[in-house]
């Protein structure tokens, strides 16, 4: 089933709404603060709820909403492990991450390194793996967007697709060059709670068409997919071999320890003022995170037992678009009035997500650019520095750049689910950024040669081992399907090159001569934990 309706306009109506609404939230908040705190930082006064939030705005992304629950739709038990590695992540950021890094940093996880160690080698590092990070993070949501419009308007071809990732692009280059850090923290605001009252509207019908027995909705959803009982038990997707089952404690760890390392997640605890504020905010986003995931197994397994395995993948063999095909349905099918309402609705809730975090992900871009490497990194000793309008300048104009080239990397990935993406861009986080990130807060002897090989020693083997993976060359859903030059066996590197970022980082700090400084962690410790000095 799909949605040839000649009333599509409806949708398309709609989604021309969230575009107006998010560009209005641009322009007006745009125009109150043009100072690199108000543009890096939204000027540091957003509340903790506020922030909470935005913050599950940004996390709760394209992954999230499209493509854990199409996870779930087709593969039961399996989808539903990936979405509790996503929740669990939160614990790592709340016990170790989000009111040491309030205090030690200003706008970028750089900022932190750069308290303790020598300034031009760490924000090189740090800036870059950034920028990789984000950049890997926003080709899964151009992707999104690209199937979502495509199944809107009732098409499958590729030029539909093209032409939407090329519009979503362009809006999140205005959202970040005209309102900065206020603007997107708005807009995530306003789509956070849309996403959770559209998720709630869909669980109460799938559970109302159940009668509410969930025991029955399992049952029709395992029959439905085609699998039978292997749907309600481990292994349909990561289980049929040792190698899958390995995969899947790849992807695992990458989702568990990334979050922590994640560039756009760390940089929204310096919009609140205190520490304090950072640690409430985590503590409300797992509330909306947690309640959002526990709603996403309801609506998977709906979409499973309503739709039925073999349609979701007629539309998407990825399963991206098992929500809007489950709003369609639960309104009433093809061709009703209520069922288009309904598809239109919750297709422009999941658009509105995308715009979101692709303007989150992309500030978090332009920041690791203009504030670590042009303004810090590229900049000679006792040189000329950068003015702070010269940064923001400077962040804009990657902003166009970042932008432009994350567009032309999507039209290449159309074929890949876009939870699958979104868990190789945690891979890169949790091997480079979290590794130098703990070592520089908890470790007294970390220096400065440490944390750039930690950087690198992640960074480059996560890269590496993608390029070399089933993911680019190989099988069918490759993004290269007509070649092979895969060696490496896993879809996901967080296995190997995590322990090695780690590694890398403990090797650099004992063959470092320079000894570490012990006055510039001693500072970062009383910053850190206190509050003392930060800004």
């Amino acid at each position: 089933m799909t949605a040839h309706h000649p009333n599509h306009g409806l949708a398309v109506a709609l989604f021309a709404v969230v575009v107006a609404v998010t560009l209005t939230i641009t322009v007006w908040v745009g125009r109150r603060g043009h100072a690199a705190e108000d543009f890096f930082a939204g000027g540091r006064d957003f509340s903790p709820l506020q922030n909470g939030f935005a913050l599950s705005g940004d996390y709760l992304s394209a992954a999230s909403f499209l493509g854990v629950t199409g996870l779930i739709a087709l593969y039961g038990y399996d989808g539903v492990l990936y979405s509790i590695g996503f929740l669990v992540a939160w614990l790592v950021v709340l016990m170790l991450v989000s009111e040491l890094v309030r205090n030690a940093g200003r706008y970028t996880l750089a900022d932190v390194l750069a308290l303790r160690m020598r300034q031009r080698p760490v924000r090189a590092a740090a800036g870059l793996s950034s920028m990789v990070v984000t950049l890997m993070y926003l080709i899964a949501q151009m992707v999104g967007a690209g199937s979502l419009v495509a199944l809107l308007l009732g098409t499958n071809s590729g030029a539909a697709k093209a032409w939407t990732i090329i519009a979503v692009g362009a809006l999140m280059i205005v959202y970040v060059t005209v309102g900065g850090m206020r603007a997107t923290t708005w807009i995530q605001i306003v789509k956070a709670f849309l996403l959770v009252g559209g998720s709630v509207l869909l669980t109460v019908l799938v559970v109302a068409r159940f009668h509410g027995d969930l025991g029955a909705l399992m049952e029709t959803a395992a029959r439905r997919s085609g699998e039978g009982e292997a749907y309600l038990r481990p292994g349909l997707n990561y289980g049929s071999s040792a190698l899958d089952r390995l995969d899947f404690v790849s992807l695992g760890l990458a989702l568990v320890l990334g979050t922590g390392g994640l560039p756009h997640i760390l940089s929204r605890f310096y919009t609140v003022p205190t520490a304090r504020a950072a640690r409430r905010s985590t503590m409300w986003a797992i509330g909306l995170i947690g309640s959002f995931y526990l709603m996403a197994i309801v609506l998977g397994l709906g979409a499973g037992a309503v739709v039925g395995g073999h349609d979701l993948r007629v539309s998407n063999s990825a399963g991206n678009t098992a929500v809007p095909l489950l709003a369609l349905d639960l309104g009433g099918g093809d061709g009703s009035t209520w069922g288009l309402l309904l598809f239109a609705v919750i297709s422009a809730i999941a658009f509105a997500t995308i715009l979101a975090v692709v303007a989150g992900l992309t500030l978090a871009s332009s920041a690791a650019f203009a504030h670590d490497l042009y303004a810090r990194a590229w900049r000679r000793e006792g040189g000329r520095q950068v003015s702070e309008r010269e940064e923001v300048i400077a962040a804009r104009v990657s902003a166009v750049v970042i932008g432009g080239l994350a567009i032309v990397l999507s039209l290449y990935a159309q074929r890949l689910n876009v939870a699958f993406l979104v868990g190789l861009a945690f891979a890169v986080a949790a091997s480079a950024n979290l590794p130098t990130l703990l070592y520089s807060l908890f470790w007294k002897r970390f220096s400065t040669r440490g944390a750039v090989w930690s950087v690198y020693g992640g960074l480059i083997p996560a890269v590496v081992l993608v390029l070399f993976s089933p993911v680019v060359s190989g099988s069918k859903t490759s993004v290269l399907p007509g070649v092979d030059f895969h060696w490496f066996p896993l879809e996901n590197p967080g296995l190997v090159s995590i322990p090695l970022g780690f590694l890398a980082g403990a090797i650099g700090t004992w063959l470092d001569r320079e000894p570490a400084d012990e006055d510039g962690y001693a500072e970062l410790e009383v910053r850190a934990l206190t509050g003392a000095g930060a800004a």
